[in-house]
């Protein structure tokens, strides 16, 4: 991946054979003072990381990859969802597109199982790492959130160059969606293609668990619960598992409007 022709022009790019986390060497690289944009990519990670700190297996043949930019909290976690994007689409280059949906917070799914994932960390006032790891070829066993891999879904496993010159194409287009328009098109688009809205669904959170119906994305991005009583909770941070044993039958029926419709991909 030394050289990837037709790569976008002024985002730079940095290669590592083994990296114990990209998202760790991109807080290195800016303690040094870069600022970006810079792609930074590693064909292994011995140390990569999910959210809450949860280990992210990292074998070759998987891409492993993170932006650095300069972007301000708090908006800069919208761009969560712009990249959830763009990796959605990145996959649905190399998989049917209707088996890829989104799934709050910053998962994406191939069929039901998870295929891609994005870790956010703030790097200081105004630098963000957006980590990025996607399953080409290899997928980890007996994991709370059954994974998959491309390769895995009957499709040959992309290589890892092929698979992050679309990631840096999406990024950078999704990028510049946000940045002029703000995030009320992302959030429709991510929307569009989001696995659970208006179905049951329940969030387990650092301290609590809740059930209710996934009825959209607010303006922020945090998750629009509607619970049991038929009130809303707003929640923007927790786990969340599709079907809730905990809804009763009389379950008040969600508010469809604008974010009906089957989830899709790409």
């Amino acid at each position: 991946m030394s050289d990837i022709p037709g790569w976008p022009k002024g985002l730079g790019l940095r290669i590592c054979d083994t990296l114990d986390s990209t998202n760790e060497e991109a807080r290195r690289l800016a303690g040094c003072g870069e600022h970006g944009p810079l792609w930074i990519v590693a064909y292994e990670q011995t140390a990569g990381r999910g959210r809450r700190g949860r280990a992210w297996v990292s074998q070759r043949g998987n891409l492993f990859a993170t932006l650095l930019l300069r972007a301000e909290p708090p908006i800069a976690a919208q761009l969560a969802f712009a990249a959830s994007l763009a990796v959605g689409e990145t996959i649905s280059h190399f998989a049917p597109p209707s088996s890829v949906a989104l799934k709050w917070p910053n998962d994406v799914l191939l069929g039901e199982n998870k295929v891609g994932g994005i870790l956010l960390e703030t790097l200081g006032e105004d630098l963000l790492a957006i980590g990025i790891g996607i399953n080409l070829a290899h997928c980890p066993k007996h994991t709370e959130f059954p994974a998959i891999s491309i390769a895995s879904h009957e499709r040959p496993a992309p290589e890892p160059a092929d698979a992050l010159l679309r990631l840096a194409d999406g990024m950078s287009a999704w990028y510049e969606i946000w940045r002029e328009q703000g995030f009320a098109p992302v959030r429709k688009a991510w929307l569009s293609r989001a696995a659970g809205v208006g179905q049951a669904i329940r969030v387990r959170r650092e301290r609590d668990e809740l059930h209710g119906m996934f009825e959209s994305l607010d303006e922020d991005g945090a998750l629009v619960l509607r619970v049991a009583d038929g009130g809303i909770a707003r929640i923007t941070a927790g786990d969340v598992f599709f079907g809730s044993p905990g809804l009763s039958a009389d379950f008040p029926p969600p508010f469809m409007g604008e974010v009906a419709g089957k989830a899709g991909g790409g």
